[in-house]
């Protein structure tokens, strides 16, 4: 078949990379539990001791950047400062903690006398990771993709590129003092490479991209390799007419201005008109304190918001202070709302009523869909994942915040003794399809 992917061809020097860490995640998928947790302390241990050469590297990064005139989420997104590092690494030292992903026999089965079926637990392979302006995502893909067995191919945005390096460097210096091959991780540089990567199937096993909507479209339209990830972030809340206007403001107050940048701020909310005037005359001058530009639809408009909202800012994702209210007439207006509008990320209902939440939460189809709180929660590192490596608002698993179970398949394992289909057919033997203990 014809290739008409408009990426170039992988170059040798590349395709010799990506074979190293395909090499040496064959090597890493045979350690021992031990041996992958001790690697990832000595993983975290080398970026605490280095941590200022980290921040000095990220204020380079943010200079040049800003000079160059990226947007304020974005430089949001790229700062890597003491508190924002410290938060990083400690996610590394909980990935270790967690229990081991690998080698979990998830299904025993005696299809035949002396003849067992397990199917059990393995690393992906290589994982190909291509991510924009967050450095801290390289710390968590790494130390997941290190405890999972799994090698990792990185390719950060050139906005973070000596943030990158740096942490790179680091985390392969920890694994230097393991047991692990330092070649399990790799980091890219160039547009090209990152281009070159979507063609790498038979190295790389699964890509995941963490950036804008364009890039992961442009992801998964130029690659045969399985793509994990989402393309936006248009997370709702609800404010039923059974809330607690006070718990209601609290919640939307944190969902948008906690870090308004993130893929799991919201960015509509929507309002049952039988609560609309005694939540909007005290949300929009605690939203407006913050700074929040407030963009409303007709009714909430004649409310007090004094901005109008269009058709676009339904399906927009700000990643800013910036939000759109819409007032509905029920809750089934404002389930069929986030169905048109939402990412199927994260959406949420602030009330009081335990009908109105159960209806909500069994027909709105996103991978997260909260009750009465934040959705700054839907993430790896508040779900107890340790970390992710991404969130996927897919419907096939792995769905929401992707950790450790997200990085693993599994082998069946059939062992017998001289078993043979034939017999099968010829009566010698017969199928007992018999459950055994795991």
């Amino acid at each position: 078949m014809k290739n008409n992917f408009l990426v170039p061809d992988p170059s040798g020097k590349l395709i010799s990379l990506a074979n190293s860490v395909r090499i040496a995640s064959t090597s890493l998928a045979q350690k021992s539990d031990e041996e992958r947790k001790d690697a990832l302390l000595l993983m975290a241990d080398s970026l605490l001791i280095n941590s200022q050469q980290i921040i000095k590297a990220n204020n380079e990064d943010l200079v040049r950047s800003s000079k160059k005139g990226l947007s304020g989420p974005l430089l949001a997104r790229l700062k890597l400062d003491q508190e924002k590092l410290l938060i990083a690494i400690d996610g590394i030292k909980k990935v270790a903690c967690l229990p081991d992903p690998l080698s979990i026999c998830q299904t025993r089965r005696e299809l035949s006398e002396g003849l067992i079926l397990e199917r059990v637990t393995v690393p992906l392979g290589v994982l190909g990771i291509i991510f924009e302006s967050r450095p801290d995502a390289a710390i968590q893909i790494s130390a997941l993709a290190i405890r999972s067995g799994n090698g990792a191919i990185l390719k950060g945005g050139s906005e973070a590129l000596l943030t990158n390096e740096i942490l790179i460097n680091l985390l392969k210096d920890g694994l230097s003092k393991s047991t692990i091959n330092p070649n399990s991780l790799s980091l890219l540089t160039t547009r090209e490479e990152s281009l070159s990567l979507l063609k790498l199937d038979g190295y790389v096993d699964l890509i995941i991209p963490r950036g804008s909507n364009e890039l992961v479209r442009f992801i998964q339209d130029n690659t045969r390799i399985p793509v994990l990830g989402h393309a936006d972030g248009i997370c709702h809340l609800y404010i039923d007419s059974e809330a607690d206007i006070y718990q209601a403001i609290n919640i939307a107050i944190d969902s948008k201005t906690q870090y308004p940048a993130a893929c799991n701020s919201i960015e509509t909310l929507l309002v049952h008109q039988d609560i609309a005037r005694s939540f909007l005359n005290v949300a929009i001058p605690e939203l407006e304190k913050l700074g929040v530009k407030l963009l409303g639809d007709d009714k909430s408009c004649q409310l007090g918001i004094k901005n109008s909202a269009n058709e676009e800012d339904w399906s927009t994702e700000y990643l800013d202070l910036v939000l759109s209210v819409k007032i509905v007439e029920s809750l089934d207006s404002a389930v069929e709302h986030i169905r048109i509008y939402s990412s199927r990320h994260t959406d949420a209902i602030v009330t009081e009523s335990k009908a109105n939440a159960k209806r909500f939460i069994q027909i709105v189809d996103s991978s997260g869909v909260f009750h009465n709180c934040s959705t700054r929660f839907a993430d790896g590192f508040r779900y107890g994942f340790g970390a992710e490596v991404g969130i996927s608002t897919q419907t096939l698993p792995p769905r929401g915040p992707v950790g450790l179970e997200g990085l693993v398949t599994y082998r069946y394992h059939l062992r017998g003794h001289g078993h043979i289909a034939d017999d099968y057919i010829s009566g010698k033997r017969v199928y007992t399809h018999k459950e055994l203990k795991l």
